[in-house]
C-alpha cells in the first residue's frame, strides 16, 4: 500500500512539474506580445515569429480606426482555425504584392470580434470604406478570389 501511495504522490509532483513548465514556457514566448495581453492561447503564441501575422490589430485601435471614418482591410481569422491556416499563407503575399495593407484580427484571443462585426465563419476578409463595411468575403477561397478582392479595394481606396 505504501508503494502505490508513494506513486500517488510522485506522478502528482511530475503532472505538477509539466504543468509549470509549460506555463512558464508559454508566459516567456508571450512577453512583449502585440496583443497587450499577458496568457495568450497556445496556438496564438506558436504564431508570434511567423512572419504571415505580423500585422495584429486590436479591438480598440480598430474600433477607433472605423469610428474616424478610416478605409480598412481586416482579415478576420482564428489561429485554430484549419481554413485560416491554408488563406493566411496565401492572402498575405497578394496583400504585399497589391500593396494592400490588411490588418489581423485574432477572433481567439478577441471573441467580441465574432458579434462585434458580425462575423460567423473564418476566414473572413472585410472592406471597410469611410469606417463602414462596403464588401466582404468570407470562407476559404481560390487564390484568383483574394487577388480580385484585394485588386478591387486598392482601385477604391485611390
Amino acid at each position: 500500500m505504501k508503494k502505490v501511495i508513494i506513486f500517488a504522490i510522485v506522478m502528482v509532483v511530475i503532472f505538477g512539474a509539466i504543468a509549470f513548465i509549460t506555463q512558464y514556457q508559454k508566459e516567456q514566448a508571450s512577453e512583449g506580445n502585440p496583443y497587450g495581453k499577458d496568457d495568450l492561447h497556445t496556438e496564438t503564441v506558436k504564431q508570434l515569429d511567423d512572419p504571415n501575422y505580423q500585422n495584429i490589430i486590436l479591438p480598440d485601435d480598430l474600433q477607433k480606426k472605423l469610428e474616424d471614418g478610416k478605409d480598412a482591410v481586416v482579415y478576420f481569422y482564428s489561429p485554430t482555425c484549419p481554413h485560416c491556416k491554408e488563406t493566411t499563407p496565401v492572402l498575405m503575399p497578394i496583400a504585399d504584392d497589391e500593396n494592400v495593407e490588411v490588418l489581423q484580427y485574432n477572433l481567439l484571443e478577441f471573441e467580441q470580434g465574432w458579434k462585434d462585426y458580425g462575423i460567423e465563419y473564418t476566414p473572413t476578409l472585410i472592406y471597410f470604406e469611410n469606417g463602414v463595411e462596403k464588401d466582404r468575403l468570407v470562407g476559404s477561397q481560390p487564390e484568383t478570389e483574394w487577388t480580385a478582392f484585394l485588386g478591387q479595394t486598392k482601385e477604391e481606396q485611390q
